[in-house]
C-alpha cells in the first residue's frame, strides 16, 4: 500500500517510492504498477495528479479528488506559488550555498528560464578509491526549485558538475557503476521532502513532509550523514 501523508475531501498526498511511475507512459512500457491506479484503488476514488515526479524520484506527490481542485492546484504549481524542498546526494563537495539560474531547453529546443537555490547540509569523504583519487566525496543538499522544468534539478546539478548519485541520464556513469557494484544501489538519490501551499478551497496554509525511504537512508548510513 502507498503511504498517505495527507488527505481531506479535496486533496490527497502520498510519499511516492523510488521507481514508481505516476501514470502509464509510452517511454516506460516495462512498468506494470502506477501511483495513479494504485492510489485510486486504495482509496476507492478518482484521483488526478496535480504535478509530476520522475520515476526514480521519491517523495511528496499530490493528487486532487475533483476537477475544480485539480485545476486550482495545477495553477499554483504553474505560477510558482508553491514552495518545494528536495533532498539529494551529489558527487563531490558542493558549495555551501548557490543559486543556479540556468535556462533549460524543451523538447522542441525552446529555452525556458529555470531557477534552483540550494544549500549544502553535510559532506562526506570515504576511503573508497575513485579514478585517480584515493577517496570518494559526496554532499547532501537541500534544493528549492522555484520553477518546475522537466528534470530541472537533475540538469542543474549536472550543469555545476555535482550530479545526483543514481541519475543515469544526467549523472556520472562511473559513480553509478560504483554504487551498483559496491553497495548494490540503483536508486536515484533525489527525494521531494517538503511541500507548502495555500489550500485552493479552504485558503488554509498546508505544509507537507515526507520521510526518506529506506534505500536513501541506507546510503546516508554508510556515508555517515544525518538530516
Amino acid at each position: 500500500m502507498l503511504e498517505i501523508i495527507y488527505q481531506d475531501e479535496y486533496l490527497i498526498a502520498i510519499n511516492k517510492p523510488h521507481g514508481l511511475l505516476v501514470h502509464q507512459s509510452s517511454i516506460a512500457r516495462d512498468a506494470t504498477e502506477f501511483a495513479l491506479q494504485m492510489l485510486r484503488d486504495q482509496v476507492g476514488k478518482h484521483v488526478s495528479p496535480v504535478h509530476r515526479l520522475d520515476r526514480k524520484t521519491s517523495g511528496i506527490l499530490l493528487f486532487a479528488l475533483d476537477k475544480v481542485t485539480e485545476v486550482a492546484m495545477q495553477q499554483q504549481f504553474m505560477n510558482a506559488e508553491t514552495e518545494k524542498k528536495y533532498l539529494a546526494i551529489l558527487r563531490g563537495f558542493s558549495p555551501d550555498a548557490m543559486d543556479i539560474d540556468y535556462p533549460l531547453a524543451k523538447e522542441n529546443g525552446t529555452l525556458q528560464e529555470a531557477f534552483t537555490a540550494f544549500r549544502t547540509l553535510q559532506r562526506a569523504e570515504i576511503e573508497v578509491p575513485f579514478g585517480k583519487h584515493l577517496t570518494s566525496r559526496y554532499s547532501l543538499v537541500e534544493a528549492r526549485p522555484t520553477t518546475g522544468r522537466m528534470h530541472q534539478l537533475r540538469k542543474h546539478f549536472s550543469h555545476i558538475l555535482h550530479p545526483i548519485i543514481g541519475d543515469r541520464t544526467h549523472g556520472c556513469n562511473k559513480q553509478n557503476k560504483l554504487f551498483l557494484e559496491k553497495w548494490n544501489m540503483t536508486t536515484m538519490l533525489l527525494h521531494a521532502s517538503e511541500l507548502s501551499f495555500i489550500h485552493p478551497i479552504t485558503s488554509a496554509p498546508v505544509h507537507l513532509k515526507a520521510e526518506l525511504h529506506d534505500e536513501f537512508k541506507r546510503v546516508m548510513d554508510f556515508l555517515k550523514m544525518k538530516v
